[in-house]
């Protein structure tokens, strides 16, 4: 194995610093004299965009010809982590075949608003369900030798200005939500690079953040690897490499390259820093060279697993028994995604597939009898009289009516934001049409992220596919006629309108800043707190068989900080036919604690089963599960007290439900001035028995409250004591003084007391 210290050891400083970055838009730099070849990255993370030396990193250029997987908006719906394993293997295969040392995925910035053009190729709303997704596909990548570089850290949630805007948060708002995906991933499978993003952090850009990029990412998680920056997201090139930036992409980096041996020579800079991002670098891409095997890339091999890892993704979303299919119905297709499928997003992670299958070719391939019409076209919206007439007289005439709708590439890609959650007119007029005249019609979606549907209620069912890569067309027929099972759940809320999102009032923000208001209230954790209905749930998916969850019991039923408790629940497949069902865990804190989501996802699993057949499903719950991040203590807390294991097949629909106690030995640190109140100080068992006395000998208002005629609350009502208690509770004990219960010595006194016994 190469060893990178003597490597080091034999560079000069020009050398070392013109490593940091990079040579083009995708290889690093190569020191010819010592033997360091020039390493190859491409674009991901649901296929290669390899692209030679005059490549692009927008898409615009051609890149070789691969296999399109699902987007990350498909695979994570499969809620399936052994699956997105077995497609990262497939992946990092492919890239042995092509000396690529590093695969720049998988995305994972979590989904605030729908609106985000990104999205699609984005996992998750949920953090949790991010970061296990994201693990997964990491482990299966880098089994092969090959790196991979999640991205984009962090708070990259949005198209909008995006490399200027300031993501304004709390560092709850960051850990609860923005963080964790990441956290996950690099403690379980730690990705050989994380790229930075290329917004700021309350003011700070992510190239510079040190907070960002040694603090939390290697003290706090345990990061090994090397960070990488997005193309052109440096800031500060030299703050940079003291913050824990290695690699500079893309190339043109003499000048900073240049800037570093300066800092370097005139003191500004330690080159033990520059030493460190080289090994770290350098560790990544040996990791590769010393394992290089090299391969056949086997296109059509590859093909057909990207078609089952779709059939595991498309949810169907409602269904009033018209699915599947059969044989011998008069069937018409209506829309040119069924003969154009729109089945990968825009942008720099755009696939030249090696092939595309339609649901047409499909259809054709397994000899069904389908008539197809256009309907409206799929790369625009564009209302056309002759083309709806068109579609509405096959639709009267057939059994069923399939309509391919969904949103075409100008609407949703990497560079710019949608501007609502609307589908193009002239779909969703094909649609309402023809459901006038057929009441069997079946929508089919290709969409990166939530479209708004004011038509569900007059069809008869939807199939949700995402971006389902280039064998969506046989996923589509297979599911459509029942040779597979819908099995995916949704990995996003789809809201009944825009307005409903928690951000709608603060995204994408202005020219500076966007201020993420809504905190923790991300998705789910906002609608089923304030028991909004929407559309489909987070979680929610059918199937062509029906399911029982039950039987939820705990190994033990209290828990203290160091205490994993191990949940078991019961499956049952109570229909006909085989299927997966997606089981997912929830827990909910019961302890009275303020500013806490009514639940969180902390476990999933997706269980195969046969007609009649039952499996038990066990979960781990731990203390962090049932925690949130107290700023005050600057690390996670879940207060004593009691917490509900909630399980069901979507966020709302639980099915059962197990009560669990927790005790812990963590304290809140503490510390009382004037401005400290009585309820503060009450809620405190250290404290609360010296305020008790005190209020014992005199009531900050002036004695007991009375009700008799001649007392002063009579005019007050009977309300008069809870509101003298309720005063009280939110008092100061600085305003005591006032009401003639302290004086400033005894307050002084009392404070010194208090502190005292929190010590």
């Amino acid at each position: 194995m190469t060893d990178v210290k003597k490597l080091i050891s034999e560079m000069t400083l020009e050398e070392k610093a013109s490593l940091l970055g990079g040579d083009d838009f995708w290889h690093t730099k190569a020191v010819e004299r010592l033997g360091i070849p020039r390493f190859m990255m491409s674009d991901g993370p649901h296929g290669l965009r390899k692209q030679d030396q005059e490549g692009d990193h927008l898409g615009i250029n051609d890149s070789i010809k691969a296999v399109c997987f699902p987007a990350a908006c498909a695979t994570a719906s499969s809620f399936d982590t052994d699956m997105i394993e077995k497609m990262g293997e497939t992946i990092g295969d492919e890239c042995q075949a092509e000396d690529l040392a590093v695969v720049l995925g998988p995305a994972v910035n979590i989904k605030r608003s729908p609106l985000c053009g990104r999205n699609f190729e984005y996992f998750s709303e949920d953090p949790y369900l991010a970061g296990k997704m994201a693990a997964a596909y990491i482990s299966g990548v880098q089994s092969k030798h090959v790196g991979t570089s999640i991205k984009h850290f962090a708070l990259n949630d949005q198209e909008t200005n995006r490399m200027n805007i300031s993501a304004e948060a709390s560092e709850r708002t960051i850990r609860e939500i923005y963080f964790p995906a990441f956290e996950i991933a690099v403690k379980e499978s730690q990705p050989k690079t994380v790229m930075c993003s290329y917004n700021k952090i309350n003011g700070t850009y992510s190239s510079d953040n040190e907070w960002l990029l040694n603090k939390v990412l290697r003290e706090d998680w345990g990061f090994k690897g090397a960070v990488m920056t997005d193309w052109g997201a440096v800031d500060d090139r030299v703050q940079g490499v003291k913050a824990g930036l290695e690699l500079e992409m893309p190339g043109n980096t003499a000048e900073n390259d240049k800037k570093i041996v300066e800092a370097v020579r005139s003191g500004a800079l330690d080159e033990r820093l520059v030493d460190r991002a080289v090994e770290r670098l350098l560790t990544v891409m040996y990791d590769h060279y010393d394992n290089r095997v090299g391969g056949t890339f086997d296109r059509d091999r590859d093909h057909e697993v990207a078609e089952k890892v779709e059939e595991n993704c498309a949810v169907l979303l409602q269904n009033n028994g018209i699915l599947p299919l059969k044989e011998g119905q008069k069937i018409v297709y209506i829309g040119e995604y069924a003969e154009k499928p729109r089945y990968q997003g825009g942008g720099s992670s755009h696939i030249n597939s090696s092939k595309v299958v339609s649901a047409l070719d499909a259809a054709k391939a397994a000899g069904r009898t389908i008539s197809y019409v256009k309907g409206f076209p799929a790369d625009r919206n564009e209302e056309n009289a002759d083309l709806l007439a068109e579609a509405v007289a096959a639709a009267k005439e057939a059994d069923v009516a399939v309509i391919f709708a969904g949103l075409p590439d100008v609407i949703e890609s990497e560079g710019y934001d949608r501007r609502d959650m609307k589908m193009p007119a002239c779909q969703i007029k094909v649609i309402e049409e023809v459901a006038k005249v057929q009441k069997n019609v079946v929508v089919v979606l290709h969409n990166g992220s939530p479209v708004e549907v004011p038509w569900a209620e007059d069809v008869a069912a939807i199939l949700e596919m995402y971006l389902g890569g280039q064998a969506v067309g046989t996923a589509e027929d297979h599911l459509l006629f029942g040779i597979a099972n819908p099995s995916g759940h949704l990995a996003e809320t789809f809201p009944v309108k825009l307005e409903d999102n928690p951000s709608y009032l603060n995204f994408p923000g202005d020219s500076y800043k966007v201020h993420y208001q809504e905190g923790v209230f991300v998705g789910y954790r906002y609608y089923d707190t304030k028991k909004m209905p929407v559309r489909w749930a987070f979680g929610h998916g059918l199937s062509y068989t029906t399911f029982a969850i039950g039987n939820l019991r705990v190994d033990r039923a209290e828990m203290g900080d160091d205490d994993v408790i191990t949940a078991s629940v019961d499956v049952t497949n109570t229909g006909d036919r085989e299927g997966k069902e997606v089981v997912q865990l929830y827990v909910a804190d019961r302890t009275g604690t303020t500013g806490r989501p009514a639940k969180e996802l902390k476990g999933f699993a997706k269980v195969d089963l046969a007609p009649g057949e039952t499996k038990t499903v066990t979960f781990p719950v731990d203390r962090r599960a049932l925690c949130y991040f107290e700023e005050r203590l600057g690390d996670w807390y879940a207060a004593s007290g009691t917490y509900a294991l909630l399980v069901g097949d979507a966020s709302d629909n639980i099915a059962a439900e197990k009560e669990i106690s927790f005790a812990t030995k963590v304290e809140i640190p503490m510390h009382v001035t004037g401005a400290t109140t009585i309820g503060q100080l009450l809620s405190n068992p250290k404290t609360a028995a010296i305020v008790q006395q005190m209020m014992a000998k005199a009531s900050p208002l002036g004695g007991e409250s009375s009700t008799k005629k001649d007392e002063p609350d009579a005019g007050m009502g009977a309300g008069a004591d809870e509101m003298n208690k309720a005063m009280m509770m939110y008092m100061p004990l600085k305003a005591l003084i006032a009401f003639g219960v302290l004086t400033p010595d005894s307050l002084a006194q009392l404070i010194a007391t208090l502190n005292g016994a929190l010590e």
